[in-house]
Formats: C-alpha cells, structure tokens, sequence
C-alpha cells in the first residue's frame, strides 16, 4: 500500500510574487518537514535556500515535473509559527514577493545556508593587573599602549579582531605580548550583553510616569497600544524600564525598537546598567556572525531584552511579554528599498497575534498615531512635563532678511552662543546637511558641479577633498579648475555640518569642538567616543544633523541653534511640514534637560509662516490638530489609503510607457473608490543614471485600494513593458518623491 504524495510549497528569494512546489529531499521522511523550517533547492541554474510554508498533498503542478528539494537544514523550524504568519500578512498587505520578506526577515548567515547555531567568538578584555598598568612603563612599546588604551577605554566590554583591525594594521603581535604579560586575557563571546558591576536602582517616578507603567502592566496577557505622549526630557526611558522589569520579573522578554544605529549603543549602555539579564542586539552595524548570534539567543530565550533597529523586528521571541516602539514618529521605521514596509504598523500587529502589550513612545507623535487615539484604537498616555521638573525652553525666532550672515551664522546667535560658553555651559547647532557645501560654482562662467547620474548637486566635503553625491554616492576628486571655463575661481556655495564646524573654530578657537553627522561617525566606535567626549565636557560646542535630535541626553546643553528650518515649509511632499515640526521640537528638546534653564534659538527667512507660528506659539499638539484638519480636507493619510507605483529605467520614456499601460488596465478594473493620479515624472527625474516615474493610487479605505492591487499586480508581471523598466509597488509610501 503506497503513501499518500507528499509536496512541499517554499518561499524561494526572487522577485516572483509566488512560492514554489517541491518533492521532499530523498532520504528524509516527511513527518519531519514542518512550516518555518529551511531547505537548500535547485531553482534555475543554481541552489537557493528557501523557507517551507507548508506541507500538502495537492499541487497545481504536474508532479513529474516537480524538482526534488537538495537537502533540509533545519531539524526544527526556526520562524516560528505567529512570525510566519505575520510574515505571510505584511507579504500579501504590501504586495512584496513572499520569498524575499522571508529571506529579509533571515540573519544573512542564516539565507547563506550556515548551521542555525551559535558560535562563541574570541575577544580581548583586560585583566585585573592590566587596567592598573602605568603608561609609562610601554614607552618603548608604543603599539601595545596603543591597544592597552584601546581596552582600557572599552571597559568592561571585550573588543574584537575586527575593533582592532579598525585602527590598527598590525596588532596581533603585541597583542600576543600583552598576553604573555598577563595583562589581557581571551573570553568567549556569544553576541550578547550583559551588566558586569553593580545594578543600578531605578530612578523615582513621578506620578505620570508611575501611571503609564500601571496602565500598560495590567493585563499583561492581553493585546493594548498605549502612545507615550511625553515631552523631550519627560522620562520616557525609565517609564520603559519600570516596563520591562516586570516583563523580567514575569520570565518573560522584552523587544526594543529604535530608529537609528546611532541611539543603540546609549540604549543598550542605560538598559545594561539596570538589568542583570543578557542583552541581544541587532542592527546594520554588527558582523553577519554577531546578528546571528544575537537572533538565535532571542529565538531560545537567552536574552531577556532585545533592542534593534527596524528589522529586529523579526526576530523570534521565546516568551514575549512586551514591544516598544522608541520615537515612533521616526521616518526610519519604514523600508524604502527592496522590501517595502512599515516596523512600527508591523510591530503592532505582532504584539496584537502575540496578545501582548505594545508601548509607542515619542514627544511628536505622527499624525497616524494621532488619529488612532481619536478614534479608540489606541490609548493615550500623557507625561506633559519635564522628568526634573525643568522647564521646557521657548523657541525664539530670528529673522534673516537683511541680516549680514557669517557662514549662515547671524550676529544674534553668534553673540548668545559666547554667553553660554562663557558660562562653561554646552550649546549645540543644528543643520540637517552634512559635507562642507551643498554646491560648487565656478565665480567666472557660473558652472556648477552637478551630478553626472542624478538631477542633483554634488557636495563637496572639504575633510577629503572630493565631491559627492548624497542621493546616488557617486563621488570625485575636487577638480583644481572649472571643466567649462578653465579658471581657477571655484566657490563653495552654502553651508553643510563642515563648514559650521570650520567657522565654529575661527570664532571660538579655544572651544572643544565635535561634529556628529554620517562621515564623522561612520568607524566602528566612533559615535560612542563622540557622546563620552561630550559628557565629559571635553567639548562645549556640538555641531550636527538630525542624528543629535533624537534621544540624546546632554545635560550641560543649554543652547540649541537651529539653522535650516525652512526647508520644510515649502517641501514638495504633503508630509514635509509634519516632519519640519517633529525636528525642530526634538532638536529644541535638547536644551535645558537639567538643573541650567534652556534656550533655543530658530534662524528662518519665514518667521511669519503659519505652520511655523502655530508651532512656535501653541505647541506641537495645536500644530498637529491644524495639520490633521488640512489632510480631512484634502483626503490626505492618515484619512486616506494611498500606494505608489514607480518604475524607472536607463532610458526616459519606458518607465512612462509602463506606468500608462499600468494605469489603463488599473482603470479597466472599474474600482471606481480608486483615484489615479499620474504618471508623471518623479519630483527627482533622473537619479544613479535611471529615469524615474510615478502613479499614484489613493481611496477612502485599504479595502479598495488592495481589491485594486491584488487583481492589478499579476498583470503588470505580464506585460511586456515590465521587462524594460524596475518597477515596485509602494504601499502606505511615506513620502511621495
């Protein structure tokens, strides 16, 4: 008597919006084949590594020509069940083929095909003698006190091969020196952090902040989205810790999301210093083998908090007990390449499948989550004040027109930024434009450096002497003479993080200085140096981008100088003001977080600007109520559903073809709820040297908008016209350019 037929449908990384039917591998006995479990499959000419879906005894697929899966590598499966259906939904909600959310959702190790199992690194810490050894006596070594100074300013964390090849070429030699002395010693590292010294108490609560960690911990095993309404500086870190520690206290874990690399190592320092459990991080910045690491220690509940960026997200959890969502608001919680979606819309989501609490922290909350408070969906948790009880400082205008400028510096703030140094106090400048100047002119013909494969301008970075492209990364040597004109008159137009830095130092020479954008923090360590740097008072002044709005604590900051604001009022996309307002408060937050009052100064051309002043004068949640009524008007999100179909191609008119034959056989599907708009050109046409065009697709509701999509997608896969473009579904886009 013969068994039933057994086949296998597998979530195969490619562009197709399909998964595939296999046979079983040979030799494997299919009771042992289970949803979430990998196999290695011939798909084309070569193997991939997908994810099993499922298990059934149909296919659609004649079974003779069936491939056999090669091999299965995983004897359980690692996507657990509630993270393969999550990521089933967020592939079929936002139209992104199944095969790549799977592998997306995969440590990279983990889509390679290595073993789903930890592997203990070695690393380097000091010994007991070594923190105590006298600088003096390696005069003669200077490399091993190179690398003495290197551990003793990692203290208590244990460094890698790959920290000391980042400042070292060769280290390995006297590092085999300072072990035979005793000094340093190997430990094994499994990816994980953990508190070494004492455990910090926590800090007192006020009454607020007592309230909103009683409002989320009380049903504990049932779902609720709470939004941390608290001003810049109201506490909303230690409301996540009274959180999470009875997310511990319970054995259960915690998920911490937060929007930037940059704000991951304070975060994991603060939590580290409370807690005694091992804590796993993921994001971009750590090798393939520690994310690995950290995600397998996640999935079997070694770590009792992860903390991550966007994509953390995925990772599985034995016992979770709480998702938080720090600065929710921020931008950089959605994908905008390759698969498309939103961290925070999908963490909700999670945390509701889980039956778990989820805590949306920020001091401007997006609008989406606004709307969601009016409407029930969400409970608002408000913390309106200051943690110490200091005041929250005004923001003051000044008004540019017809002012003599110093490097984009007014005499105004100039002469307040030498009373608060004077004071020995910190103050910090905000400009959201990295490089030296965003333009280089020729004084003489009026040529200007433009980017060969954008419709954009090349930047100069002054630091190293070269142009470069901030939109494709296309980059060259500053040239010594105009190409057009062959003169030697080239200016430098506008003002980048750079050249605030560089006129900083001829003004106050005696002052510490220290930039923060992308290129000065861009080595392994260098954010964390920057921020110690700045907590020691080693440095008074702070010039920056957006990277020092967020989250940071700098108690000694006492003045906040904002420099290009205006850049938002006039924006091109409907949410530009919204994004202009959330920046300006959370830079201005910065100031005056302790015991010294604070003061911001804001330089615009535009002082009279009504979005500005309904800020300025009436606070970000007035702004917003006028923000959300002009989108009600206008069926603007969040009382709308919009997606965005871009193509681009080497070439103008294909992508402009497809999108027009998109839009016919869009309209021929009489969805009439359904408004397209376009095709047009993409705000930026040309960009890394392809053309780019856009169709805009909104309605009064998702359900339209995705009957829409789903019948549409299939038959744009079908159209001749695809093969000549890059086309890609944008569902729920968080900007339109």
């Amino acid at each position: 008597m013969s068994s039933a037929p057994v086949y296998l449908r597998i979530a195969v990384p490619s562009p197709l919006r399909r998964s595939f039917d296999y046979l079983p591998p040979a030799k494997v006995d299919p009771a042992l084949l289970r949803a979430g479990q990998r196999l290695r499959i011939p798909f084309g000419r070569r193997e991939q590594v997908g994810v099993l879906l499922e298990v059934s005894g149909k296919t659609d697929i004649d079974s003779e020509r069936l491939r056999r899966a090669a091999a299965l590598l995983d004897d359980a499966p690692i996507l657990p069940e509630e993270l393969l259906g999550l990521l089933r939904w967020a592939s079929d909600y936002y139209h992104q083929p199944i095969g790549e959310v799977m592998a997306h959702a995969l440590p990279a190790l983990l889509r390679k095909g290595e073993p789903a199992q930890a592997r203990a690194e070695v690393r380097w810490q000091l010994t007991s003698s070594g923190g105590d050894v006298d600088q003096d006596v390696l005069k003669r070594a200077p490399k091993q006190a190179a690398l003495l100074a290197q551990l003793h300013a990692a203290r208590p964390a244990p460094l890698s091969a790959s920290d000391f090849a980042a400042q070292h070429s060769h280290w390995r030699a006297p590092l085999r020196a300072l072990l035979e002395r005793g000094w340093v010693e190997e430990v094994l590292f499994y990816g994980l952090s953990e508190q070494t010294g004492t455990i910090e108490a926590a800090l007192p609560v006020n009454a607020g902040q007592k309230a909103a960690i009683d409002a989320v911990t009380a049903k504990p095993e049932v779902f609720s989205c709470h939004l941390l309404d608290g001003v810049t500086g109201s506490g909303k870190t230690e409301v996540y810790l009274g959180i999470i520690q009875q997310v511990l206290d319970r054995d259960q874990q915690a998920l911490v999301l937060v929007p930037e690399i940059s704000l991951t190592p304070q975060t994991v320092e603060r939590f580290r210093r409370r807690f005694a459990c091992p804590i796993a991080v993921l994001h971009s910045g750590l090798s393939d083998r520690e994310r690995l690491d950290a995600w397998l220690a996640a999935g079997k509940g070694e770590a009792g908090i992860i903390i991550g960026t966007r994509s953390a997200l995925f990772t599985p959890l034995a016992r979770p007990g709480v998702i938080i969502i720090d600065e929710e608001h921020d931008a950089s919680f959605r994908q905008q390449d390759g698969v498309r979606y939103h961290a925070r819309d999908l963490a909700i989501l999670r945390a509701q499948r889980l039956q778990r609490p989820i805590v949306l922290g920020s001091a401007t909350p997006s609008l989406e989550s606004l709307v969601n408070v009016e409407q029930g969906r969400y409970r608002s948790l408000k913390l309106p004040t200051r943690a110490t009880g200091a005041e929250l400082p005004p923001i003051q205008t000044i008004d540019l027109r017809r002012q003599p400028l110093n490097q984009g510096l007014s005499k105004t703030l100039i002469d307040t930024l030498h009373a608060h140094l004077d004071r020995g106090e910190q103050a910090l400048l905000f400009i959201n434009r990295r490089g030296y100047a965003p333009t280089l002119c020729c004084h003489d013909c009026g040529w200007l450096a433009d980017c060969p494969r954008c419709d954009a301008r090349l930047t100069f970075h002054a630091g190293s002497q070269r142009l470069r492209c901030h939109h494709c990364g296309t980059e060259q040597r500053l040239m010594p003479s105009c190409p057009d004109c062959g003169s030697t008159a080239l200016r430098a137009l506008g003002q980048g993080t750079e050249r605030i830095e560089e006129t900083l130092a001829e003004l106050f020479p005696d002052t510490g200085i220290v930039r923060i954008d992308r290129d000065s923090t861009r080595r392994k360590g260098a954010m964390q140096a920057i921020l110690d740097s700045i907590h020691s008072g080693e440095n008074q002044l702070l010039v920056g981008t957006q990277m020092l709005a967020k989250g940071h604590h700098f108690p000694d900051v006492t003045l906040v100088g904002i420099l290009d604001a205006d850049q938002g009022l006039f924006g091109a996309d409907f949410r530009a003001s919204e994004r202009m307002a959330q920046l300006i408060i959370q830079v201005a937050g910065r100031a005056g977080r302790a015991d010294k009052p604070g003061q911001v100064l804001l330089q615009t051309y535009h002082p009279d600007h009504p979005l500005l002043r309904s800020l300025l004068t009436e606070g970000y949640a007035a702004f917003a109520n006028k923000a959300l009524h002009e989108r009600r008007e206008a069926e603007l999100p969040p009382y709308s559903a919009m997606a965005l179909l871009r193509a681009e191609a080497a070439d103008r008119d294909s992508p402009q073809h497809f999108l027009r034959r998109a839009y016919e056989l869009a309209h021929a599907l009489g969805i009439e709820q359904v408004e397209l708009l376009g095709p047009l050109p993409a705000p930026m046409e040309r960009r890394a040297g392809r053309f780019r065009a856009q169709l805009l697709l909104q309605a009064p509701q998702r359900g339209p908008l995705q009957q829409l999509l789903s019948a549409l997608l299939p038959q744009l896969d079908a159209l001749s016209e695809a093969r000549k473009v890059r086309w890609s579904i944008d569902v729920d886009p968080i900007d339109t350019l």
